[in-house]
């Protein structure tokens, strides 16, 4: 008896590659990086003109000792990767959470460059900020293929088949306060 298995190559799966934090005295930033933006199953959807959606979560949360730790802040950017069968060409839209321009071009390599990079993400004013406590930052991600006409689709955007996530990433712990 032959049996022949085939895993996945190793890029074909979402991961989350670079996740950093910017602290300076003004504000807190963040920087993540997504591999396999688009999963090899989705790209018959996007070649087929059906847009997919990433979606990355962004929590800041206060570390409390011997207690729940409380979620400060919470953001959510939505992105679409579209083809448009005609001028084959793809579009990245920041559907929200941001404001960017559309971005046009005819490499699927680049569209998934520019739709997986979150850069400077400004989340909250260093100001707000208790210098004596403890913060992390948690990241988490999803990608799907969501057709314009689908009532599911519209209703509940990120739930059904076809869908793939992140599991949370969280930064290691922060501190406004300096030493010396």
């Amino acid at each position: 008896m032959l049996i022949l298995s085939t895993a996945a190559p190793a890029f074909a799966e979402l991961r989350i590659a670079d996740f950093s934090l910017g602290l300076n005295d003004h504000e807190l930033a963040v920087h993540v990086v997504l591999l396999g933006t688009i999963p090899q199953s989705l790209h018959e959807a996007l070649a087929s003109g059906i847009p997919v959606q990433i979606r990355l979560e962004v929590e800041l949360w206060q570390y409390q000792r011997f207690w729940v730790d409380r979620r400060i802040l919470a953001r959510v950017i939505e992105r679409q990767v579209a083809y448009d069968v005609l001028t084959k060409a793809y579009t990245v839209l920041s559907v929200g959470g941001e404001k960017r321009e559309p971005y046009v071009t005819k490499d699927l390599r680049e569209a998934q460059r520019v739709a997986s990079e979150l850069r400077g993400l400004k989340l909250i004013a260093a100001a707000t900020l208790n210098p004596h406590e403890l913060y992390y930052v948690r990241v988490r991600a999803d990608v799907a293929a969501r057709g314009a006409g689908s009532v599911l689709g519209r209703l509940l955007p990120f739930m059904g088949g076809g869908d793939e996530q992140t599991p949370w990433v969280s930064s290691a712990l922060l501190t406004l306060a300096r030493t010396q």
